[in-house]
């Protein structure tokens, strides 16, 4: 598992990334995090939801419930305009990031 921390800070990054191909739900999220990232990140509900709500909030996300038949109503997240301006310059951001970190601890990020 990464340190805490690390992950706290690039969850916005995370999620953004995740929802950018189409809309999810936060469990599909949930479990697409832990699955591409070879178990190393986890993201429980408890702490994924009140990130979905705050990234909502900005306008970043839009949220909308849908209801299929013989199943529950889940929220669905898509990435909004705005939302795709703000990962663009998270991504340029984590690129800069993570060069300058293998530039002071010499490991290659590639």
């Amino acid at each position: 598992m990464l340190d805490r921390e690390l992950k706290k800070g690039s969850a916005e990054l995370i999620v953004l990334s995740i929802v950018e191909p189409r809309p999810r739900h936060g469990y599909e999220i949930s479990k697409l995090i832990e699955t591409r990232s070879a178990g190393r990140l986890k993201f429980h509900i408890a702490s994924l939801y009140p990130l979905l709500y705050r990234l909502e909030e900005r306008g970043w996300l839009q949220g909308r419930w849908v209801e299929k038949p013989g199943q529950r109503r889940r929220r669905f997240y898509a990435l909004t305009r705005e939302g795709r301006h703000v990962l663009g310059r998270q991504r340029d951001t984590w690129k800069i990031f993570v060069h300058a970190m293998s530039l002071i601890t010499g490991v290659d990020h590639a």
